[in-house]
């Protein structure tokens, strides 16, 4: 509707009917700037004021007008925006109930870290990174890093449940943008920054950088699939079966 992704996020609706309020009013702003320009062309054209009038327009319509405009945004922010940022970019999911992975942006791919499924994360080192075996450097010697694996521009989560992906970048800004499921976010060098959503629709969505990273930012593509809960949980015992059994983290693009 209206021209937007398809929604897959249990929050895409709300920030779809904000974003729908406020193209209505830039919609009615420009409409209303349009119509006034066409009748300042007519209404004071030199032939109809040949005499340069130094007054001008007594009236305060313009005024009230941006009175008018100016209340309706802070009604925008007030009633719908800002309760809606405390509510879903504030106001984190219980990490219990969540899934956690990590993703880390490069030029030109996406790592993600899954924790494997004791649920936590091992040890990461920079003096392990080897760009072809163990790109994010993961610690094997740590007993939590034993079932994680590491996947190349492959986002695998489950329906249903709330997904808390922490992202960072091992050279310059990225942006993760994942279109339908409403999330756009810069990902700045030295900084681990996370989001969070739920999705609602099984199925297949490509993950974008939404920030120019060099010239081969437009190669920079990722996959993201969406599975039932039980499907999830048989890929990731099969992802974390393979690395214990390898002794490596598992990496595959």
């Amino acid at each position: 509707m209206w021209g937007l992704p398809d929604n897959a996020a249990a929050h895409g609706a709300e920030i779809d009917f904000v974003m729908l309020l406020f193209h209505i009013l830039m919609l009615i702003l420009f409409i209303g700037w349009g119509i006034f320009f066409l009748v300042a062309l007519v209404r004071f054209k030199k032939t109809s004021h040949p005499k340069a009038d130094y007054h001008g327009i007594r009236s305060h319509f313009s005024s009230a007008v941006e009175i008018a405009v100016a209340i309706i945004e802070i009604i925008l922010l007030a009633a719908f925006s800002i309760p809606f940022w405390a509510k879903q970019v504030n106001a984190f999911p219980n990490r219990k109930d969540a899934l956690e992975v990590r993703v880390i942006a490069e030029q030109f791919a996406w790592n993600i870290h899954y924790p494997g499924p004791d649920g936590i994360f091992g040890k990461t080192d920079i003096q392990l990174i080897d760009k072809q075996s163990n790109p994010l450097g993961i610690d094997q010697s740590d007993p939590h890093a034993k079932d994680d694996f590491v996947t190349i521009n492959q986002l695998h989560l489950p329906i249903g449940r709330p997904v808390i992906i922490y992202l960072s970048s091992k050279d310059v800004m990225h942006c993760f943008s994942l279109p339908i499921m409403r999330v756009k976010q810069d990902i700045i060098p030295g900084m681990s920054i996370p989001v969070w959503f739920v999705p609602t629709k099984i199925g297949n969505s490509e993950i974008g950088c939404a920030q120019l990273c060099g010239l081969g930012h437009y190669r920079m593509k990722g996959f993201l699939t969406i599975h039932t809960q039980e499907e999830y949980d048989k890929w990731l015992a099969e992802q974390s079966s393979q690395s214990e059994s390898s002794g490596e983290d598992s990496f595959w693009n």
